[in-house]
C-alpha cells in the first residue's frame, strides 16, 4: 500500500553530516506522518524524529540541537538533517510511514549510518 525509499545514508567522520532522504509512494493519501528510527545490535530500535503532515515534529532527547526533520508534502519527501554526528549516531536508519485510520506503520529497509572516530 505504501512504499518508501531511503537514501543518504553512508560512512562520515565524525563531527561531519549527513541527509538523508526518504520517498514515499503508493497510497499517498492516507499517510498523516512520516519519520526516522535507528536501530543498533542489542538494543530496542529507537525513534529518532517524527513530523506530521501539518508540521508538528518531535525529536529524542539525544539528537536534539544536533538533527532536523522536514518534509515536502508535493514530493511526498522526508528529509533527516544530521550534523555533528558522533560515533554513538551509528545504527540503521528506517524511514517510517504512519497510517492512523488503520493503526498502520510502514517500514523502509533501512540505510546504513557509520560514524568514524
Amino acid at each position: 500500500q505504501v512504499q518508501l525509499v531511503e537514501s543518504g545514508g553512508g560512512l562520515v567522520q565524525a563531527g561531519g553530516s549527513l541527509r538523508l532522504s526518504c520517498t514515499a509512494s503508493g497510497k499517498i493519501f492516507t499517510i498523516s506522518a512520516m519519520g526516522w528510527y535507528r536501530q543498533v545490535p542489542g538494543k530496542q530500535r529507537e525513534l529518532v524524529a517524527r513530523i506530521t503532515s501539518s508540521g508538528s515534529t518531535n525529536y529524542a532527547d539525544s539528537v536534539k540541537g544536533r538533527f532536523a526533520i522536514s518534509g515536502d508534502n508535493a514530493k511526498n519527501t522526508v528529509y533527516l538533517q544530521m550534523n555533528s554526528l558522533n560515533p554513538e549516531d551509528t545504527a540503521v536508519y528506517y524511514c517510517t510511514a504512519e497510517n492512523r485510520m488503520i493503526a498502520t506503520i510502514y517500514w523502509g529497509q533501512g540505510t546504513q549510518v557509520t560514524v568514524s572516530s
